[in-house]
C-alpha cells in the first residue's frame, strides 16, 4: 500500500484540505477545500470578464497542492455525463492550465493550452488541434467564460467538435458560450458593472489578480 492509500483510507489530509475516504466527493467537501486553502478570498476585486466582485475564487492557492488538484480533477471527471468522449483536453492560459493538466491526466487525453498573441486566442509552442478532435474545454473558474467562448472558436476553427466544458468553478454569471457546461461545483458570487460599483464609490482599493493582464 502506498502513503497515498494508506491516508486516504484513514481520512487524512490531502494537500493542506481535510477530505473524506477515498470515493465522491460532495459539494461540501470541495467548499471546505477551497476554504482550507485560502482560495476563497474577501475584499474588493476586477475579474477578468470585468466586472468587479468583493469575492475573488484564487484557484491557484488550491492549486499549490498536486494531490488535491489531482483528486478534484478526477471528481470532475466521474461526474461528466456516461459515454462523453474525450480526444484532447484544451485550456485558456495561464489560469485553465493545471487543472486542464490534471483533468487530462484523470481522462488519460493529450493536453495543450492556448495562450493570448495581440488580443486574439492563439495555439503557440506546436501544438496542434486535430481536425475531427473531440475538445474537453477545462478552465479553473467562470464567470462569463469569454476565454472559454475564445477556445472554443479556436477549436472549431481547426476543425474540431466540442464534448463540452469542465471548470472547477461557475462563479454563477451569464455565460457566453452556448455548449454544455459541467462546473464541478457553483457557488453564487455576486459581481456587477464597474459604474455600479459600491466599492468604488466608497474609495475601496480594487485589486485584479486574474491571469489574463500577463497572458497577453
Amino acid at each position: 500500500m502506498n502513503d497515498d492509500q494508506s491516508m486516504a483510507q484513514k481520512g487524512e489530509s490531502v494537500g493542506s484540505a481535510s477530505l473524506p475516504e477515498a470515493g465522491p466527493l460532495t459539494d461540501a467537501d470541495i467548499l471546505r477545500a477551497l476554504e482550507q486553502t485560502k482560495a476563497v478570498r474577501k475584499g474588493h476585486f476586477k475579474l477578468t470578464s470585468g466586472k468587479h466582485s468583493d469575492t475573488y475564487v484564487q484557484c491557484a492557492r488550491l492549486m499549490e497542492h498536486p494531490r488535491l488538484t489531482n483528486r478534484l480533477a478526477a471528481e470532475a471527471v466521474r461526474r461528466l455525463p456516461e459515454g462523453l468522449e474525450v480526444d484532447i483536453v484544451v485550456s485558456p492560459a495561464v489560469g485553465g492550465i493545471l487543472f486542464g493538466f490534471a483533468v487530462a491526466t484523470a481522462l488519460d487525453t493529450p493536453f495543450i493550452f492556448s495562450e493570448r498573441v495581440n488580443g486574439e486566442m492563439v495555439l503557440r509552442r506546436a501544438f496542434e488541434i486535430p481536425a475531427g478532435a473531440r475538445v474537453l474545454v477545462a478552465e479553473d473558474v467562470v464567470t462569463t467564460g469569454g476565454s472559454v467562448q475564445e477556445v472554443c472558436d479556436l477549436a472549431r476553427q481547426k476543425g474540431a467538435t466540442i464534448a463540452g466544458v469542465l471548470s472547477l468553478i461557475d462563479r454563477g454569471g451569464q455565460q457566453v458560450f452556448c455548449e454544455d457546461f459541467y462546473p464541478l461545483l457553483r457557488l453564487e458570487v455576486p459581481s456587477w458593472d464597474a459604474e455600479g460599483c459600491t466599492l468604488c464609490k466608497a474609495g475601496v482599493e480594487i485589486s485584479a489578480p486574474g491571469s489574463r493582464t500577463i497572458a497577453k
